[in-house]
Parts: C-alpha cells; structure tokens; sequence
C-alpha cells in the first residue's frame, strides 16, 4: 500500500485524551500523513499545548483544547470553538479512557464489594464520553456527508476481564454504541469503527510493565511476545480514518498482539 492512500487531504481531525500516549501519537500520525488541522484534546491544559506544539512543528495547524469529556456542554463548547478555528470536525477519534486510578494493579475490590459511585468514572469517560463527542460531531459529518469516527477500546470490552468488570462493560458498551451509530450514519457516507488495544506502552500501564514479574505474567497471554506501542495502534487508527478504509464500517479491529483473535 502505498502512503498516498493513506493522506488525510487536509481534513480537520480532533482528539481527545491526545495530551499522552496513543493520543498523542494519533495527533502525531496525522500530521504527518497532511491532516489541515488538529484538535488536542486533553482533560489537562498543559498536556494539550505540549502535544499541539509538536503538530505545529510539523507543518499542521493545531489547537490545544482543555475538555472533559464526560461534560456535555463542555464538549459542545469545544466542538463550536474547533469549528470556529479550523470549520467543521471531518475525523473525530474518542482515545480518552479511564481504567481507574492504578490500572496497573493486580488486586483490587471485587465487584460485589463496590457501590455505584465506583462505577461512575468507568462509566462516564469510556461510554458518555464516546456518546457526548459523537453527539457533537454528528451533525456537522451528516451537513457534509463526509465523516470518520474511530473509538478506541480495550480488548477488556471485548473478552471481558475480572477486577475490571465495570471498565469491560463500559467499553463494550462503546462498541455496541459504534456498531448502532455506524449503520445510522452509514447513508451520510460516514463510518464508525473500533480500535481494540492489548495493553500498551502508556503512562497509565508504566507501573505494571516496570514490574519484571508482573510483566512476565502479562507477556505470557500474548502470541507476540512484547507490548503494543503507542504507533501500533495509530497505525491503525490512520488507516480507518482515512479514504483508504471508505467501505469499513462498524467494526471493532483488536490491535492486541494476538491477546485475543477476531473471525
């Protein structure tokens, strides 16, 4: 494949959680491959501004936008404030994600022992946040009928795993939510797919891969031996959001390392 069918022609491609990553890498690949303009999307200002100075480095406008996703009207606001600067969003890419504080340990309380504001944080970036941004996005793809949305979730929502029940549900959750969004949108000439992760190099899995013993017990579950990194899964992402993947749709495609295998 050449990487002509790869070009992003200057769509405008927002973001978020790209402050770190893969979404910083997503945001870098994009660049790259001659996006017009990026939305860096972080729930930390500081984050955002550091990665859309890179993007800028590489010769594509970029914005730096301090959202959370799980607020509504945050989102909105943000979306209205990308579309002043840049018009409207034509790539919307949901990486942000919450596996809780330490996602990295081994033990922790088991489900039946937890009560529902436990459940929130899983719930409201992994699943409203994918709902709120398409929300946003949506319209504006369907005026153009033109649009390309790639959540990124976790082979957790996938085949599910244990200590982590309500993160697996929320991300399968955002699956099934792409699957109905994809045959919504489908008439408009936009496309919804997944990306499903093993677990890759991010600060959020620093801990657990420093740790040589836990590692190794990871390692074990994976037909290629290694962990993902950041541009495994941007590699990935690129393709989906560009015309190279026009006719795939509604899909979730593990980028995983052979952790689990799809048909």
């Amino acid at each position: 494949m050449s990487a002509d069918i790869l070009d992003l022609n200057g769509r405008v491609g927002l973001i978020t959680g790209a402050g770190q990553g893969v979404g910083r890498q997503v945001a870098l690949h994009f660049a790259a491959y001659h996006a017009g303009a990026i939305i860096v999307n972080d729930f930390r200002l500081d984050r955002a501004e550091a990665v859309a100075a890179e993007v800028e480095k590489l010769g594509c406008k970029a914005l730096a936008a301090q959202c959370d996703v799980t607020d509504f009207r945050s989102v909105m606001q943000t979306f209205d404030r990308a579309e002043k600067a840049f018009g409207p969003v034509d790539i919307l890419v949901n990486n942000a994600g919450n596996a809780g504080p330490d996602p990295s340990a081994v033990a922790r309380k088991p489900f039946w022992e937890q009560q529902p504001e436990d459940w929130q944080p899983f719930l409201g970036t992994n699943l409203y946040g994918v709902l709120n941004c398409v929300r946003a996005a949506a319209p504006g793809m369907i005026r153009r009928s033109y649009g390309r949305i790639v959540s990124v979730i976790s082979d957790a929502g996938r085949v599910g795993e244990p200590n982590l029940e309500v993160y697996s549900g929320a991300k399968a959750g955002a699956a099934g939510f792409m699957r109905a969004i994809a045959k919504a949108l489908g008439r408009y000439t936009i496309t919804a797919n997944c990306v499903a992760l093993g677990t890759t190099r991010t600060p959020a899995t620093e801990r657990a891969i420093a740790n040589e013993e836990l590692a190794k017990r990871m390692l074990r579950q994976y037909t290629i031996r290694r962990f993902g990194e950041p541009q495994d899964a941007a590699n990935m992402i690129l393709f989906l959001a560009s015309d190279a993947a026009s006719w795939i749709t509604g899909q979730t495609v593990p980028v995983n390392g052979g952790y689990s295998f799809a048909l």
